[in-house]
């Protein structure tokens, strides 16, 4: 467990899979993200790689495993905040579960770590060692949102992490936001004020099937970075390295979760879709699971596609699928703490999650 950030904690920025925060065509992002974090009398450390670039961080994958490690032994910073996503955070695998320096600094100086997409394997690398982290917003996305103000739905999601804005005990309740946002064709310093294209919400919250309400520990993230990390699709070594270092969890631990899963910015094709969601089936997990918690596909791409294809595959009109969640890619966008306890109730429409925060 973690604790709250509070005024004046420092958070490191770390680019641990595309190292786009330091092209100058994000610049805007980092001027307006740190802005934002100052407000809340954050410090953001952007740590030493962190702006070296696309090409030098894809080459070099032990400085973006150097920047996490420098993190965590750092006892000034209490939180970290990816910068974004990407496909090949796994490459940092090797330099991080072999260093025992590192390993200890988990254990023994937990921090807050926040972040999506392909940060989906940091976050399973972490769950491993025993760290609870928080699948949610990440800097460029959403504390650098060039619109005048962040999503306020996102907003209060990114607020939930911040002591003075919330309660350590209890329960938080996520619902389903009133409005969702079409990506952006210009994410250029031109397009800054401008706000994101807006829709009503009319569908909320859905259930696919099963009982109305369901309980259990929160486990999951992106469909895609899972896909990755089971087979050889995208990296010839993935499958290898996550599977030597034990990063999908066996079978037992997933035993009595709720698996949340959500589909990335690449908007897969149905065929597609179907054949990543079987290799998730053929681990077994769908057998032991309490539910599923599917996030709102980014623009409605293949909405009625993906429940029908969700129903196919599962095979279990008894699973419960609770389908069009504001996570994960889709904007705006939720935090799912790994590990916390959920409670989901499709009569109030609501997902109940247990705050454990230490002091």
């Amino acid at each position: 467990m973690v604790r709250q950030l509070k005024k004046g904690d420092k958070v490191a920025i770390v680019s641990l899979s595309s190292g786009m925060l330091g092209e100058e065509f994000c610049s805007h992002n980092i001027e307006i993200g740190t802005k934002r974090l100052i407000e809340y009398g954050l410090e953001p450390i952007f740590m030493p790689n962190a702006l070296k670039g696309i090409e030098e961080l894809r080459e070099h994958p032990e400085l973006r495993a150097s920047d996490l490690k420098q993190a965590f032994l750092d006892p000034t910073i209490a939180g970290i905040i990816c910068a974004i996503g990407g496909d090949d955070t796994y490459r940092l695998l090797p330099y991080l579960m072999e260093d025992s320096d590192f390993i200890h600094a988990v254990n023994h100086h937990p921090k807050l770590f926040t972040g999506f997409s392909d940060t989906t394997v940091n976050h399973l690398m972490f769950y491993k060692l025993g760290l609870k982290t928080f699948y949610g917003p990440n800097f460029i996305c959403d504390l650098g949102e060039i619109a005048t103000t962040m999503l306020p739905y996102t907003q209060k999601a990114f607020e939930s992490y911040l002591e003075e804005m919330n309660p350590k005990s209890g329960y938080i309740t996520i619902t389903s936001s009133d409005l969702w946002y079409q990506e952006r064709a210009d994410f250029s310093r031109n397009a800054i004020g401008t706000d994101r294209i807006s829709h009503q919400e009319t569908r909320g919250f859905e259930l696919l099937q099963g009982p109305e309400k369901f309980t259990g520990r929160l486990l999951g993230g992106c469909l895609e970075s899972l896909y990755d990390l089971l087979t050889d699709f995208r990296y010839p070594d993935e499958k290898q390295i996550c599977e030597k270092y034990g990063i999908f969890p066996d079978l037992e631990e997933w035993k009595g979760k709720i698996l949340f899963i959500e589909t990335c910015e690449e908007q897969p094709v149905p065929e597609l879709f179907e054949k990543e969601l079987l290799a998730l089936k053929h681990t077994g997990i769908f057998d032991v699971i309490h539910g599923i918690l599917v996030g709102k596909p980014q623009d409605e791409a293949f909405y009625e596609e993906y429940k029908e294809i969700y129903r196919k595959v599962i095979g279990n009109n008894e699973l419960p699928i609770v389908y069009n969640v504001n996570f994960g890619h889709a904007t705006p966008r939720c935090v799912l703490p790994y590990g916390a306890e959920a409670i989901v109730d499709m009569q109030e429409k609501t997902i109940k999650i247990k705050q454990e925060w230490i002091s």
